[in-house]
């Protein structure tokens, strides 16, 4: 296997895997000043996993390339659970609110636009909660975002 590594990138080129990645720039701008609630709203970051497993990525594969211990609690989870509570707009939502509905809408479409599809989330830890949201962007690397949720 080739060894696990995992890379917060804001800009590449990945030329020397085959693919074309200079769109994960546009992704940056998205990101700041975005915020995934929960207990804690917490920020989001981008992630590029340089993996050789085919799709999908099984909770095995996480806790191999994450090299997470074995009492490490993992479960994946639809991916539209990851996007509900952020691109679901409530009546109480004022301007600021629903604008960042949009911001995470308009990041929903980027991903899901250039990460082959199917893009598949998951939830690691217990109380403070480590959630990744990934995709395959070639034979040889995946990509994504991770947050943190907390849950008491």
């Amino acid at each position: 296997m080739e060894s696990n590594q995992i890379e917060n990138q804001s800009d590449s080129n990945s030329s020397d895997i085959g693919i074309e990645t200079s769109w994960i720039s546009k992704v940056t701008p998205f990101l700041e000043n975005l915020y995934y609630p929960s207990e804690s709203d917490e920020p989001i970051e981008w992630i590029q996993l340089k993996v050789n497993v085919a799709s999908p990525l099984t909770v095995s594969d996480l806790e191999f390339f994450l090299g997470l211990p074995p009492e490490t609690s993992v479960q994946e989870i639809e991916p539209e659970k990851f996007w509900e509570p952020v691109t679901t707009i409530e009546d109480w939502y004022g301007e600021e609110e629903k604008q960042q509905v949009a911001q995470f809408e308009s990041l929903k479409a980027l991903l899901e636009t250039h990460i082959q599809a199917p893009m598949q989330a998951f939830k690691v830890g217990q109380i403070e909660i480590d959630v990744y949201l990934v995709g395959p962007m070639s034979e040889k690397e995946w990509g994504g975002l991770k947050t943190k949720v907390v849950e008491t």
